[in-house]
């Protein structure tokens, strides 16, 4: 599931012009101190480490997102953790591959870039595109995940009546200096059409529903806007209910994205399930 849709594009303007843009130092998602590359056979994977400790994984959601949108979660986490960004292909500084993007691909490249890396089991932490990734891997890999963060996420059926189609010119209409700078990171810029087209593919024909999240075996925070426009609550707590052993956070007032929308609140709802 893509980061966010066009109504919704005042939270790409809070990260990129707003009160978090003036506190970062740190050029998440970019930062040569930190960033790696993992190739998981058809394709380059980059990642950045931040902190010491007991492995955390970060997977961000898709098309509009990058390893940046979690500049206010990384260093809180990166306090108790060593703390993993992945870029899911295509997104930022990762290659794109020849496979077709599925959320099975999705789980098994975080997958062989975390056992490059540990291992050990990990805590996961995933928003939109990557919360579904982080149950998809967690339902493929139960001994590798020992606690996951699900954020925007619900039980998602094929529904045609609402398939998505992003095209380069859209997105440049929408948001030309946003997507320009996302250009520039990638290592295969002209190749963004063909990016879209699996993203599009992604989110219209590929589905997760309950036969998924029954599988999960680990502690499971399922976190979600009470106006998420892409899952409504019904969705988010079927998904919820089916995990054996979850929890459930709403957040009041808010759409799709949590993060932007009320990080104090997504903070303290958190905290208590990652910072033991």
């Amino acid at each position: 599931m893509p980061m966010c849709s066009p109504r919704l594009l005042l939270f790409i303007a809070i990260l990129t012009a707003g009160p978090l843009a003036h506190t970062q130092s740190i050029p998440y998602g970019n930062n040569p101190a930190t960033g790696h590359y993992f190739n998981v056979g058809d394709a380059k994977m980059y990642y950045e480490i931040y902190g010491q400790g007991q492995p955390l994984v970060m997977l961000h959601g898709g098309v509009y997102g990058y390893i940046d949108e979690f500049e206010s979660l990384i260093p809180k986490l990166a306090e108790h953790y060593q703390v993993i960004c992945i870029a899911t292909r295509g997104h930022g500084k990762s290659e794109i591959g020849s496979q077709p993007f599925t959320y099975r691909g999705r789980a098994e490249d975080a997958y062989k870039v975390i056992r490059s890396i540990t291992t050990d089991s990990v805590t996961v932490v995933g928003f939109s595109e990557g919360g579904f990734t982080g149950l998809e891997l967690a339902a493929l890999h139960p001994e590798l995940v020992k606690r996951l963060v699900a954020m925007g996420v619900g039980n998602y059926p094929i529904d045609h009546s609402k398939d998505l189609h992003y095209t380069p010119e859209d997105l440049m209409k929408q948001d030309s200096a946003f997507f320009a700078g996302r250009l520039k990171l990638m290592p295969e810029p002209g190749r963004w059409r063909e990016f879209l087209n699996k993203s599009n593919d992604l989110y219209n024909n590929d589905q997760m529903g309950v036969e998924t999240f029954s599988k999960i075996k680990c502690p499971v925070l399922v976190m979600a806007g009470e106006k998420d426009s892409y899952n409504h609550l019904d969705n988010v707590l079927i998904c919820a209910r089916a995990i054996p052993d979850h929890q459930l956070s709403i957040i009041p007032g808010c759409d799709h994205v949590i993060l932007y929308c009320n990080f104090p609140a997504v903070w303290e709802a958190m905290k208590p399930f990652v910072i033991r």
